[in-house]
């Protein structure tokens, strides 16, 4: 019998593993059993470009994101929103002031 209705929404499984609960609004799992089932958690979040909570003691641990391959959140966050103004090049201070440091 199959349980799937083309063009519907697949059905919601819930797994209980530890209080984390693999289920529709936030989907979180107990550490044990993300290192059971890693590979095929990791195809989920990148097929359905889910957010993965991963837990210890029912206590939220590491977040797994899918990779956004147009940006990066972690490298070049900041690029563009900077300017240069004067001179970058030049000593910031003159002779004079740099023997007064010494």
């Amino acid at each position: 019998m199959d349980l799937y209705v083309a063009g519907a929404r697949p059905p919601i499984i819930a797994l209980y593993d530890h209080g984390g609960i693999w289920g529709d609004d936030m989907n979180t799992m107990a550490a044990g059993s993300f290192k059971a089932k890693c590979s095929a958690v990791m195809d989920k979040v990148q097929a359905k470009r889910e957010t993965v909570v991963i837990t210890k003691r029912s206590k939220p641990v590491v977040k797994l994101v899918p990779v956004n391959t147009e940006t990066d959140e972690i490298y070049n966050f900041m690029a563009g929103k900077g300017a240069i103004t004067g001179d970058v090049v030049s000593p910031a201070i003159s002779a004079e002031e740099w023997g007064d440091l010494k």
